[in-house]
């Protein structure tokens, strides 16, 4: 059976609607999925390992990345800059794994002008007082910093019409479901499995 070519995620999210929880869980069911390792030029903390939580690089280098074309979308936040490798998402995806980007919706549409194929999903908490009890978390924020959070995780739901897919985070396990099927679901597309299955195909036919 020949390795198809992997499928490239875009997957978005409200901070709180628990996207990092459910990807973690998905790539524990599924070994044929990565996430994409991000540069960038903040510094390691403690405890974090060098092309595992980030790849780590200094302004220079980054910017060397940059005018190569390296990247497929990069952006600066709190000034640190963060990019996606364009040479380590085609590697996997040539050899057959699909591979998650977990960026915002600015990102998402820099990604789906460069790849059009990309499949993306957004992820929505099952309501707003579901959504403010988990940014409220352990209660140590104050008023202020809270309103914040919501008022940003409002202006990012408002893209969810843009993605291709949308799961909505109520419960766990339900969620986690519908993620990993949108992954099945594409690995069984006809062109896929025409690809993946040419000796059994042209034995049977």
């Amino acid at each position: 059976m020949q390795a198809a070519q992997g499928f490239l995620y875009i997957i978005s999210a409200p901070s709180g609607a628990g996207k990092t929880s459910l990807v973690k869980a998905l790539l524990e069911r599924d070994e044929r999925i990565r996430v994409s390792v991000s540069h960038t030029t903040r510094a390691a903390r403690p405890g974090e390992e060098d092309g595992v939580a980030y790849n780590f690089v200094d302004l220079t280098e980054f910017d060397r990345l940059i005018e190569a074309g390296q990247f497929l979308e990069y952006a600066e936040v709190f000034t640190n800059k963060y990019g996606t490798s364009k040479g380590w998402v085609e590697s996997q995806l040539s050899h057959g794994i699909d591979v998650i980007l977990e960026i915002d919706w600015q990102g998402a549409e820099i990604v789906r002008e460069k790849m059009p194929e990309a499949r993306s999903i957004f992820i929505l908490p099952p309501s707003r007082e579901e959504l403010l009890r988990r940014l409220t978390g352990r209660g140590t924020d104050s008023d202020e910093v809270i309103a914040g959070r919501m008022a940003q995780a409002e202006s990012e739901m408002s893209h969810y019409g843009d993605f291709d897919y949308l799961v909505i985070n109520d419960q766990f396990d339900t969620a986690l479901d519908q993620l990993a099927a949108i992954f099945t679901a594409n690995r069984l597309e006809m062109a896929v499995q025409q690809q993946a299955q040419q000796s059994l195909l042209a034995e049977l036919l």
